[in-house]
């Protein structure tokens, strides 16, 4: 059995398909791992869920901001702009069906046996790993509830900007949504700067990636994430950045996990948008 860690998608299901069939991808004996953004801004995010979620328990899919901002849109809030290619899925007949689905995965992921977490976007300098995964589970508790379209009403926002453990109500599930689903920069004194975007060469000395904050609570735990198409695929301080634009023409990346060292595989994407227009 292999066991692959796939990063950001976007809806770039062709690409998909064609990496899984460079790694001879069996779907009776290997297992996936997705670090989240399905959906959003590629051709074909349909499809892509769709097919996700038919590997049932063969795959384990985490949250990304473009997956949550599908799940907001399906829940009525329509105040940010929705796009052509996520009307697909709220049109398909399917749509409950998959969206039920995506409102019920994980923010993280943790494997005891093969030593690996899954996010999708970072972790903030305060928090060890069983902080991570109590977060991360208040925050699945109320998107599976019944106050899931409350959520989604108050869910964007970038304050506040540090962690409290004091902090309750939306202030605290929009702080945790923020750092599994947004986050890349943080400040020495540990706050958020969530508008920061790019590479991290030519920021100010004083905004640092998330990983490579000294008094990192995980630095000891070896991290998967995706978000950050701009570093590439790269292995530092523990942590493995998987999102290498596929959407931009980039690649899309596949991690064996399952092996010592764990080995990428890359398929070479076309690209389905310009980087500059957005």
């Amino acid at each position: 059995m292999a066991v692959y860690a796939i990063g950001d998608i976007q809806g770039c299901y062709g690409e998909l398909q064609a990496l899984l069939d460079s790694l001879q991808f069996d779907p009776a004996s290997d297992r996936l791992w997705f670090v989240g953004d399905l959906v959003n801004r590629g051709p074909r995010s349909l499809d892509t869920l769709r097919f996700v979620s038919s590997l049932g328990d063969r795959a384990i899919t985490v949250l990304g901001n473009h997956d949550l901002h599908l799940l907001a849109l399906a829940s009525g809030n329509k105040r940010f702009k929705d796009s052509d290619d996520l009307n697909q899925v709220l049109d398909a007949p399917d749509r409950d069906e998959l969206i039920h689905w995506l409102r019920h995965r994980p923010l993280m992921h943790h494997d005891k046996q093969l030593n690996f977490t899954m996010i999708h976007a970072g972790l903030p300098p305060q928090w060890d790993l069983t902080t991570a995964q109590a977060c991360a589970r208040e925050v699945e508790v109320v998107l599976r509830g019944p106050d899931y379209q409350d959520f989604f009403d108050r869910m964007y926002g970038n304050k506040p900007n540090r962690w409290d453990p004091e902090l309750t109500g939306m202030d605290r599930l929009r702080f945790i949504t923020n750092c599994f689903t947004r986050l890349r920069f943080v400040t020495k004194k540990g706050k958020l700067k969530l508008k920061l975007k790019g590479s991290p060469l030519g920021q100010k000395k004083k905004y640092i990636p998330w990983f490579a904050h000294p008094r990192r609570l995980t630095r000891n735990d070896r991290i998967l994430f995706g978000h950050w198409s701009t570093l590439g695929y790269q292995h530092t301080q523990n942590t493995w950045a998987l999102d290498t634009g596929c959407l931009w023409g980039g690649e899309l990346t596949a991690l064996r996990i399952d092996r010592s060292p764990p080995a990428p595989k890359q398929y070479q994407c076309e690209g389905q948008q310009d980087p500059t227009l957005f």
